[in-house]
């Protein structure tokens, strides 16, 4: 609904849909391009790799920062207004990040490009939502679908143009794009201002909401074990299973692939059942972190199972909208913690991996690290599944026997 109460139009809401995801596309982009474009960077600086990746753990950190602050700062803020702010911040930082004259600099500004990635996501999966309050999770998937996309086209362009013309023509791209979802926003989507009522308090409530960790927890846990294969999947190619290099692309876009398709699926079940969804997902993924282990040593098995490893990534929306049903009045917060806890699993999984394959349980310990942090997941969900049943319970009963 617009400011003026007037419905908008089937056309304008896919526009918006269209330009939230977009904004999602470039997030995406700048952050696996970070990944795809770190031997660039460290050369340019002559840096190790691994020194060089910890740009990428910059990122990650300011996700993890910014998500509550900016989540906070924009409590009071129209949707629209706080979209577009949060576009412009981003392209802010990969313009600084273009312009990085040392190491040190592309830390600070990497960290910076961070910041607006949870609260940008959070608010648009509440935007898009509020356009189609009758399929929710499904809005909130094609959101996520610009980030899937960024990992089948994004990642790999990157990296084809930090071959051919250099790794900061990549982050002024995303900085452009960035520019043009905040033009597109402010010229589409609705002004929907501020609740009333909407306030730091009542954000900051979020925090202590069980339902809402739990369901951060989830995610934080059940997502870390995509990000444990995916952050080994290089080196598993091309030390166990044996393909060239060049090859190697090839299999990151079939799990891109994989993450898109169960985004939109992801979305469409969490509307038919949004508890069977997130529970069913994580275990088809923990069914496929095992299966890794097993099809590691051929390269069109290691493809499929990547593809269906990729479809865990529809848990993310799924788990927005359960969080949009748990979080009462922080609406804004608990979706901004949503991301955060998505980046906190993409730095538990590979640490937990690292420390399985450094120990001698050899390159498709992955998999195995990957299986255990997915039925932990779910081991939170059906915690907060019973938590939740036995607070409707009580509550019944204290009506039951309140007097008319």
């Amino acid at each position: 609904m617009t400011a003026n109460s007037q419905p908008l139009s089937a056309g304008r809401i896919a526009f918006v849909i269209l330009a939230l995801a977009l904004g999602g596309f470039a997030i995406g982009t700048t952050e696996f391009a970070a990944m795809s474009l770190l031997p660039f960077y460290a050369a340019d600086f002559a840096i190790t790799e691994p020194v060089a990746a910890h740009a990428v753990s910059a990122y990650a950190l300011g996700v993890v920062v910014g998500a509550p602050i900016l989540g906070l700062f924009g409590a009071n803020w129209p949707r629209r207004r706080l979209l577009v702010v949060l576009m412009v911040l981003i392209a802010l930082g990969n313009a600084a990040t273009v312009m990085a004259p040392g190491y040190y600099a592309l830390l600070a500004f990497r960290f910076l490009s961070g910041l607006p990635h949870g609260a940008y996501f959070g608010v648009a999966a509440l935007l898009a939502a509020s356009l189609m309050p009758e399929r929710r999770a499904a809005a909130a998937s094609y959101v996520m679908a610009g980030l899937a996309v960024a990992t089948v086209i994004g990642a790999p362009l990157a990296n084809w143009l930090g071959l051919a013309v250099g790794w900061r023509i990549v982050f002024g791209g995303v900085s452009g794009i960035a520019l043009a979802t905040a033009a597109a926003l402010q010229l589409l989507a609705p002004l929907q201002p501020a609740e009333s009522g909407r306030s730091v308090r009542r954000e900051l409530s979020a925090l202590a909401h069980p339902q809402v960790l739990l369901t951060l927890g989830a995610g934080a846990v059940g997502f870390g074990g995509l990000f444990a294969v995916y952050s080994f999947l290089a080196p598993v190619l091309t030390e166990y299973t044996g393909v060239a290099p060049a090859s190697v692309p090839w299999v990151f876009v079939v799990f891109g692939f994989g993450m898109l398709a169960g985004n939109l699926l992801g979305g469409w079940a969490a509307d038919i059942s949004l508890k069977t969804a997130a529970v069913g997902l994580l275990a088809w993924s923990a069914v496929f972190l095992a299966a890794f282990t097993f099809a590691a040593s051929n390269i069109w098995l290691i493809s499929l199972v990547c593809f269906a490893i990729g479809m865990g990534g529809g848990l993310g929306p799924i788990l927005q909208v359960r969080l949009m049903d748990v979080a009462g009045e922080a609406q804004t917060m608990a979706a901004a913690l949503h991301h955060a806890a998505f980046n906190l699993a993409n730095a538990l999984g590979p640490w937990l991996a690292g420390l399985a394959i450094t120990a001698g349980l050899g390159w498709t310990a992955p998999g195995w690290v990957g299986f255990g942090l997915a039925l932990g997941g779910i081991a939170i969900l059906l915690v907060a599944f019973s938590l939740e049943r036995r607070g409707s319970r009580r509550a019944s009963g204290r009506d039951a026997i309140a007097p008319s």
